[in-house]
């Protein structure tokens, strides 16, 4: 049986937790994701994230077709926009969406004069959105990672259900180090801290994922990079 999409994830722990990060990232964490997503110097620790993240990056966009001309693409959870950009660049007309209302002004600040035959419309508010649309691909690259397998699974089965072609997402795996630090709290320093990440066992998700009606499991790859860790994942339509 298909796992279907709860009717009320709305009301859920789900969306406490998307509260709690558009508050995280609109008010503490705003000019340390500005600067982390730019090319200002940051500490060794952050470094490292900012090179796990363009990696990540880098693989997602390689995943997708190199012609997105004409091609709708949701970029859930789009941040300040890197990804967004780079998919528009190569002719997608993208929708780039983010809890995050200051992270969005941050992406329309940064978006270029010129994409080519690309466009970006920046949207504050929840992935989730029915009123999105339909697009032939979504991204969500570290946007999933703060919640339970079940909401996670959940999201993507209401993402799935608005996209023709794949989705590429990205999860905590639940390693030994991981799992300590989640348990502990400190996944980010005392000072610093964001909404816990939440690692995902990889056979618990796939198996899962096999329970999502017209969906099959593609490529995958792990990052690491210091404190940046960080699991992608390829759900590919059957045919």
């Amino acid at each position: 049986m298909a796992t279907q999409p709860k009717s009320d994830l709305a009301h859920t722990e789900f969306a406490a937790r998307r509260e709690a990060l558009a508050t995280y990232f609109d008010s503490t964490a705003k000019q340390a994701w500005i600067d982390l997503t730019s090319d200002a110097k940051v500490s060794g620790i952050r470094a490292t994230v900012r090179a796990g993240r363009d990696e990540m990056r880098a693989t997602l966009l390689d995943w997708l077709p190199m012609d997105l001309r004409r091609t709708r693409l949701l970029d859930a959870g789009c941040g300040t926009g890197a990804l967004a950009i780079g998919a528009a660049c190569r002719g997608a007309e993208v929708t780039g969406v983010d809890v995050a209302g200051g992270l969005i002004e941050v992406a329309r600040e940064r978006t270029p004069g010129f994409i080519g035959h690309g466009r970006i419309d920046w949207l504050a508010g929840d992935m989730l959105d029915p009123a999105l649309g339909e697009f032939a691909h979504t991204v969500a690259m570290d946007s999933l990672i703060h919640y339970s397998p079940e909401d996670l699974v959940d999201a993507l089965a209401q993402i799935g259900e608005r996209t023709s072609r794949s989705i590429l997402f990205t999860f905590a795996p639940l390693t030994p180090l991981l799992g300590a630090m989640h348990t502990v709290g400190k996944v980010f320093p005392k000072n610093n801290r964001s909404p816990a990440i939440v690692p995902v066992g990889e056979d618990e998700l796939r198996n899962r994922l096999s329970k999502l009606s017209g969906w099959r499991v593609g490529r995958t790859k792990r990052v690491s990079s210091g404190f940046y860790t960080s699991q992608a994942l390829e759900l590919v339509r059957r045919g």
